[in-house]
């Protein structure tokens, strides 16, 4: 007797290799229904079906690509093939989420130009930077000469307390 799971999810093969990860499967499952429990063959049948839209949609994609001659597959080539392929109630939420990832995008470009907003050359910037630096090897030379002369004044007060162990041992033998 055969088992259901086998007919629902195939063994993989060496093409099917590449597949989405069971935990953020879950995580997707947990938020969409938080008070469902679902089994575990139907988790690896979702696993396989997001699996294999995604392989159906960049298989679309890179077809549009080629047809237009290009090497890098964009957004606009898999907004094209959800078209092409059926999905067009799809589209209209792709392209909401391609705004979102690109205003997210130049938020974080925004961010990194900041420096460039200080109105600071970046020549003044630089020489604060080294001035920076000098005072920090300034600092760290004066603690390691600081360590150092407390070395010294620890070994000559060792010396010392050898010394006079030693002359009060030197001070016993004469009583003998």
């Amino acid at each position: 007797m055969s088992n259901p799971q086998d007919e629902l999810c195939p063994p993989p093969s060496e093409d099917d290799e590449l597949t989405l990860p069971r935990a953020s499967i879950n995580k997707i499952i947990k938020e969409l229904v938080p008070s469902v429990r679902v089994a575990n063959e139907s988790r690896e049948l979702l696993l396989n079906c997001c699996s294999e839209f995604i392989h159906l949609i960049s298989s679309e994609a890179n077809d549009v690509c080629n047809v237009r001659n290009k090497k890098t597959i964009n957004a606009e080539h898999v907004l094209e093939a959800l078209d092409r392929l059926g999905f067009r109630d799809y589209k209209q939420e792709a392209e909401a989420v391609l705004n979102d990832c690109k205003e997210v995008a130049a938020k974080r470009r925004r961010q990194s130009t900041r420096l460039e907003n200080l109105g600071i050359p970046e020549e003044e910037l630089l020489r604060q930077q080294q001035e920076l630096f000098a005072k920090a090897r300034e600092e760290q030379a004066q603690e390691e000469q600081q360590q150092w002369i407390s070395m010294q004044a620890s070994a000559v007060q060792q010396s010392r307390q050898m010394q006079s162990i030693g002359e009060d041992d030197d001070e016993d033998d004469d009583d003998y």
